[in-house]
């Protein structure tokens, strides 16, 4: 075990300016909290002193002994609460990270959802909803606690509540509300193991409370932290922190969805994503070489399985080091031919970059050395770990010359002309991951004695020895190109000339800089320990201690430093191609991250419980974090999969918004066309999404500028039904088709919450009327999904799938219009050209209809020769389909005859058919199952 004492930073730095009071034994129970004075109160603002109330307790460092007290009414539905040291040297997140929002210019406070009140004397502080005065946070439960290096604050809460947020986890969607501590501090988490801190860090929460609403909780802190929420001493929520301050943001709602929209103004809304990345995607872990990669391409056009992006994993590069590329497995001249023949065929091409940069003797790492941008030690040296490639370095994002570094890297190595053109970015491992244990005193010794880099596979001088159908002579077998100048070319690509002489920038950094934490903590060993699964926080990571450019300290900013990686490479896509929305993934995300990303739910496992487990986590980033570019490994990542499990989860995946199947390097081979049931599975699945692409890409855009989610939860559209707050595996795909997955291991049935409401099945489109109880839906075949249509809907579908989203994109649309039970419904449909940052025009297109009468109107910029090739009004008795076309370029209306009479408006006369025959949606029924004859 590591002494406390290893490293101390106290006498070495400036002494605390904060007064303190004197440490001695003591207990929490006994911490005397603090009395406010001075309290002055404006209407829109409050503001205190608050001074410490009685001896300190100095339980995990020493108390801080004079505080000040800032409440501010910001908007109708926001109230800012914050509490910090006099002398604003506690670390606070930097502006540059996480920009503080402004309240609304003229915002009359009188006029708030939201009212605080305090106590003074032991100070705690309340806030209330106003018009019911119903108490949503009351500190008074636990005196506050504010030390240098822990900070407590707890909260009352209703019994039994429901609460939801406060990841990552793997954790239930509805929160453990006994026992139960959800740890914030970012890990490289194989296995995703349940119960345990996980990738990311963001702590917010909604707390739903049925007819009397929804309100959320918003602590903005970077800091590591255990929530505990426990009722063992009446039911409370309690932040555990190690450090930082006191900055929450109450948001009124009242509903779900409001709540939502409120925090996506805080962690802004998310980036839009190009129409291409919303198609399926394939990676695994384990492809030897660039013939291996190419024969899973061709499998899958074999199979007429839709493939639309194609992943490597680190298995490209040379000894695992950023920026080359295997020369043997994956030489340049047939990574690029791999490359053109996606780009040909209208497919795209995403590769891992991960965080660790090897420290070796290359110009990518030298070239670093040149503009100072690595992580250093106090004493001015590089910090080391040890990861994929052996001995490694990593970028310090806040250096000023990072950005210019990350940059070259991009342009030299993914240069069109001349590199690896790639089409979206995978950022993986940036927690940031090291191997190395704490504190990792020979980062070489520790490489070499786990074998890393490992060694690569064999290699296959000349390809697989198989034709790979539909490839050019060059990438198959036994092809005329001499491996040996392959090899040499790649390797003279991995030795590219170094960039000129930059002038060297020495580290400075003013210590008496306000809010970058202060002086005198034991950053490696604080005194309250988080309950980390990985134990120390510097073990498995980078260390704490670690002083980053600004003079703040690895300790503060750990879990946003992954964000920051991604966010600089972000910036590098957009430096390649300025025009195009770059598509990026990544593992470590914190608040806010969506902005720029998207997010896989990391290393999860090839088992049933994770299955279902990663319904929660799709749910958490896309309906309460705003980060909805969201999906796991399909298949499930470590371990092997099976033909059933694999089956199920196409199925399901092909309902998440970033649908990738993705293996470990040592699990078997899980392609969608490896067995009957998982191509049987994954084509009915992939035609249905594609179908419906423009419908969740409309929803998808909604989110980027409301923040409206784009999957909701049951208790989203039902907020007084208490029957779906514990509701974990049902969701709604968009606003309005409900998914229902079959949950257990060779089961064919499956018991599903239907609200009470008007619903139709997807497969027949038969109408059936929710009663808000549970129904049993049995002869499921594994390749198919229960699928219910939400009464009050007109969704614009694609008349027929396609192979890739560039040929959907051509296809015509068909309506289907399902009406609720007062015979009402509505409908959006947004179009652009699926891939400028700028657009030359898009439509923003509204259907409604109102007992037979239909109309399509709103904003029609986008041109377009795609056009509406029919209508169909879903019914008791069976449907009509108004034959079009109808363009997309204006306005159109058309009444329905729903009594047997005449109907008037434009096209060809109503047809009128009868309700499909249901058959088992088990059966393999073409590219689209049960549905596809409205198409025709």
């Amino acid at each position: 075990m590591i002494s406390k004492g290893l490293i101390l930073l106290g006498s070495a730095l400036p002494a605390l300016a904060t007064s303190l009071a004197k440490r001695q034994s003591s207990s929490l129970e006994s911490c005397p909290g603090y009395t406010a004075s001075n309290v002055q109160n404006d209407g829109a603002r409050v503001t205190a002193d608050l001074a410490l109330a009685g001896t300190a307790c100095n339980i995990y460092g020493d108390d801080l002994t004079d505080l000040r007290l800032e409440v501010e009414y910001q908007t109708e539905s926001r109230l800012h609460v914050k509490i910090y040291d006099v002398a604003e040297q506690v670390f606070q997140i930097q502006e540059s990270v996480w920009p503080r929002p402004q309240g609304d210019d003229g915002f009359d406070p009188a006029t708030s959802a939201l009212v605080f009140s305090h106590t003074e004397n032991p100070f705690s502080f309340a806030i209330t909803r106003r018009d019911t005065n119903e108490t949503l946070f009351d500190t008074s439960a636990a005196n506050l606690v504010f030390e240098t290096q822990y900070l407590r604050l707890r909260t009352s809460l209703p019994k039994s509540p429901n609460l939801y947020g406060l990841g990552e986890s793997t954790d239930d969607f509805h929160l453990n509300a006994t026992n139960y501590t959800r740890t914030l501090w970012n890990r490289d988490a194989y296995g995703t193991p349940p119960g345990t801190n996980l990738y990311g860090s963001h702590p917010v929460y909604f707390d739903h409370r049925g007819k009397n609403g929804t309100h959320g909780v918003f602590l903005a802190s970077s800091q590591g932290m255990d929530i505990k929420i426990d009722d063992s001493d009446g039911q409370f929520l309690e932040y555990n922190a190690l450090g930082g301050v006191v900055d929450l943001y109450f948001l009124a709602g009242p509903t779900p969805k409001e709540v939502a929209v409120q925090y996506s103004a805080l962690s802004g809304t998310a980036a839009m994503m190009p129409y291409w990345g919303f198609g399926f995607h394939q990676c695994k872990y384990g492809y030897r070489d660039v013939w291996e990669v190419a024969e899973v391409v061709a499998n899958y056009t074999q199979a007429n399985i839709p493939l639309e992006v194609m992943w490597t994993d680190i298995d490209y590069m040379e000894l695992r080091r950023l920026f080359t590329l295997d020369p043997e497995r994956y030489p340049l001249e047939l990574v690029r031919a791999l490359v053109n023949y996606l780009h040909v065929h209208q497919q795209h091409y995403i590769v891992m970059v991960n965080s660790a940069i090897w420290a070796g003797d290359s110009d990518v790492y030298n070239e670093g050395v040149e503009q100072n941008v690595w992580q250093i030690r106090e004493n001015g040296s590089e910090y080391r770990g040890a990861v994929w490639p052996g001995p490694t370095v990593f970028p310090d994002w806040f250096h000023p010359n990072t950005q210019d570094y990350w940059n070259s890297q991009f342009e030299q190595f993914f240069d069109p002309a001349t590199g690896v053109d790639i089409d979206g970015l995978w950022n993986d491992m940036n927690e940031p991951a090291n191997f190395c244990p704490y504190p990792c005193p020979d980062p070489v010794a520790y490489s070499e004695e786990s074998k890393n880099p490992p060694e690569p596979p064999p290699v296959r001088p000349g390809g697989p020895g198989r034709v790979i159908p539909g490839f050019p002579a060059a990438l198959q077998p036994g092809s005329s190109t001499n491996a040996t100048k392959r090899s040499l070319q790649s390797r003279q690509f991995n030795s590219k000339l170094s960039m000129p002489k930059r002038s060297l920038n020495a580290r400075q950094s003013n210590q008496t800089t306000p809010r970058l934490g202060l002086p005198g903590r034991d950053l490696i060993n604080p005194g309250y320990e988080i309950q980390n699964a990985a134990g120390s926080i510097s073990n498995k990571t980078m260390d704490t201690d670690i002083r980053n450019y600004d003079g703040s300290y690895h300790y503060d900013t750990h879990n946003f430093w992954g964000s920051l990686m991604s966010i600089a490479s972000r910036e590098s896509m957009l430096q390649r191609r300025p025009e195009r929305r770059p598509f990026l993934i990544t593992r470590s995300t914190f608040v806010g991250l969506g902005k720029y990303v998207g997010k896989w739910l990391g290393d999860n496992v090839s088992t049933w419980e994770q299955y279902r487990f990663s319904i929660a986590g799709v749910l958490n980033f896309a309906s309460i974090f705003q980060i909805p570019m969201v999906g796991p490994d399909i298949c499930g990542f470590a371990g092997n999969t099976t033909e059933t499990l694999c089956a199920r989860w196409a199925t399901l995946g092909a309902f998440y918004p970033f649908m990738r199947n993705h293996a470990g390097d040592t699990s078997i081979s899980q392609e969608f066309y490896r067995w009957p049931l998982t191509r049987a599975a994954a084509s009915n699945a992939i035609a249905v999404r594609y179908r419906l692409l423009d419908y969740i890409y409309t929803a998808f855009h909604r989110q980027t500028e409301t923040g409206l989610p784009l999957l909701n939860p049951l208790f989203f559209h039902y907020p007084e039904d208490a029957n779906t707050f514990n509701i974990e595996y049902q969701f709604f795909y968009g606003d309005d088709i409900l998914v229902s997955p079959v949950l257990e291991e060779n089961s064919t049935s499956v018991s599903i919450y239907l609200p009470n409401g008007t619903f139709y099945d997807w497969w027949t489109l038969e109408q059936i009327q929710g009663t808000g109880s549970y129904i049993n839906i049995t002869d499921v075949g594994f390749d198919s999904i229960p699928l219910h249509i939400r009464g009050g809907a007109i969704l614009p579908l694609r008349a027929e799938s396609a192979n890739t989203t560039t040929e959907l994109r051509k296809q015509d649309f068909v309506i289907w219009i399902a009406p609720n039970s007062t015979g009402q419904a509505y409908g959006t449909l947004y179009l652009d050209d699926g891939d400028s940052i700028e657009q030359d025009g898009t439509s923003e297109i509204v259907f409604t209809y109102d007992n037979g009468e239909f109309s399509m109107t709103g904003d029609f910029g986008y041109e377009t020769d795609v056009q509406v090739k029919n209508i169909t009004l879903l019914g008791t008795n069976g449907q009509q389909t108004l034959q079009g076309p109808v363009p997309l370029t204006g306005e159109y209306s058309v009444t329905f005859n729903t009594s047997g009479g005449n109907y008037t408006g434009g096209g060809s006369p109503p047809q009128f058919e009868g309700a499909a025959t249901r058959n088992s949606v088990g059966a393999l029924v073409g590219a689209i199952a049960g549905a596809a004859w409205l198409a025709l």
